[in-house]
């Protein structure tokens, strides 16, 4: 289906009626409809219901035979569950919605909430990490999110094991939200399930995607630039050189989030990461006062920690992943955001876009490898490139 990849400029009206929040649950969980697809067809047709009436002629043009948008029994039975479970279905322009997710290119149009909806407007910052983790690396995610749960701040991470495991944990009594991969009612790793139903009683989680359906690979980079997109930074404890973990900082350097990491043993390849990321121009981290003195929050006199004041340390961000030789961060995030700007459904050949851009082909070839895998760019047959709907 060819669609427009940029979302409207202005604020949606969010459905105001049972049948027009169906709507909008129909249009998205129609097959091949994302969130830029969607705030693509509600800006052209002016309402969800609207946009489910064209959706089969969209296809058609684009050359899907046979093209239905979901049924409205589908919809009918993912809100009775949600409800059934005691989630909220909050859609963007809501109240409850969470402004930080506003200003992502693709913010989800739904998401499904169980727990304490107000942590969502509350300051948060993301700590994420391994899930092989060392004990001095769970020792200092359990320090990190209990001084900084003490120092006002909410605890966003991903319920994985590992890092993230250790940052809910501690900061159950301060407050914690869980970004799940799967459905807000399938918990991921199984061994994780009392610790989700603590966070559902004390904190919150959260998803954009439907009720019931299990995790795949895929739904791993989407979860992760919810947890960038709701934090006002991003703390990596440690992470491998290729991690999942460094997709989220790619994602927080992309929206604009500070990006701050935690050193480690340069022979213990769990930090190598980390290392990368402060070389290229991270902030370190070396207790909750490091945190609080970059995002120029005050040091609460319960955020114990030893380590000696310092001024803010500038973010330059790194290309999480590969080393791009000494890079800045934030150039490499310019570089992948220039990319995504030129490209649209229309495929384009590679030499054209590094011509369109006039960047050096060494450095477009590995930021275009980056964004594949991250699902945000399509390869196509005879070195065609085309942005991912």
């Amino acid at each position: 289906m060819v669609v427009d990849t940029h979302p409207s400029t202005h604020p949606p009206l969010p459905p105001t009626t049972e049948d027009a929040r169906l709507s909008w649950l129909r249009l998205l969980r129609s097959r091949r409809v994302g969130p830029s697809t969607f705030w693509r067809m509600l800006s052209e047709h002016g309402s969800a219901e609207a946009a489910l009436a064209a959706l089969p002629g969209v296809a058609r043009a684009a050359g899907l035979d046979r093209y239905s948008p979901c049924p409205l029994e589908i919809a009918q039975t993912e809100l009775a569950r949600g409800r059934a479970l005691g989630a909220q279905l909050l859609a963007r322009g809501e109240a409850a919605y969470p402004r930080a997710l506003e200003d992502l290119a693709d913010p989800p149009p739904l998401l499904w909430a169980l727990g304490r909806v107000e942590l969502l407007s509350t300051p948060g910052v993301a700590m994420v990490g391994a899930r092989t983790a060392s004990s001095l690396g769970l020792r200092m995610a359990r320090s990190l999110a209990v001084d900084l749960g003490r120092a006002g701040q909410v605890v966003i991470s991903g319920l994985a094991r590992g890092i993230d495991t250790a940052a809910h944990e501690a900061a159950l009594d301060t407050g914690t939200v869980a970004v799940m991969a799967g459905g807000v009612d399938q918990i991921y790793p199984p061994e994780n399930r009392a610790l989700a139903e603590d966070i559902a009683r004390t904190g919150l989680r959260i998803s954009e995607q439907p009720i019931g359906v299990t995790p795949t690979a895929r739904h791993f980079p989407l979860r992760n630039r919810l947890i960038s997109g709701l934090s006002r930074a991003v703390i990596v404890v440690e992470a491998a050189a290729k991690s999942g973990t460094l997709i989220t900082a790619r994602h927080a350097l992309d929206q604009g989030r500070d990006v701050l990491a935690v050193p480690g043993h340069p022979f213990d390849p769990r930090a190598s990461g980390c290392n990368m990321l402060l070389r290229d121009g991270a902030v370190l981290v070396r207790g909750a006062r490091d945190v609080l003195e970059a995002l120029d929050l005050p040091d609460q006199a319960e955020a114990r920690t030893t380590a000696p004041s310092r001024p803010p340390v500038p973010l330059d961000a790194p290309s999480p992943g590969k080393v791009r030789g000494r890079s800045p961060l934030r150039d490499v995030a310019r570089l992948h955001q220039m990319i995504l700007d030129r490209l649209g459904a229309a495929p384009l050949a590679e030499d054209a876009l590094i011509r369109d851009i006039d960047a050096a082909p060494h450095l477009v070839s590995p930021a275009l490898t980056d964004l594949e895998l991250e699902g945000r760019i399509e390869r196509q047959p005879g070195g065609l490139i085309s942005r991912a709907s």
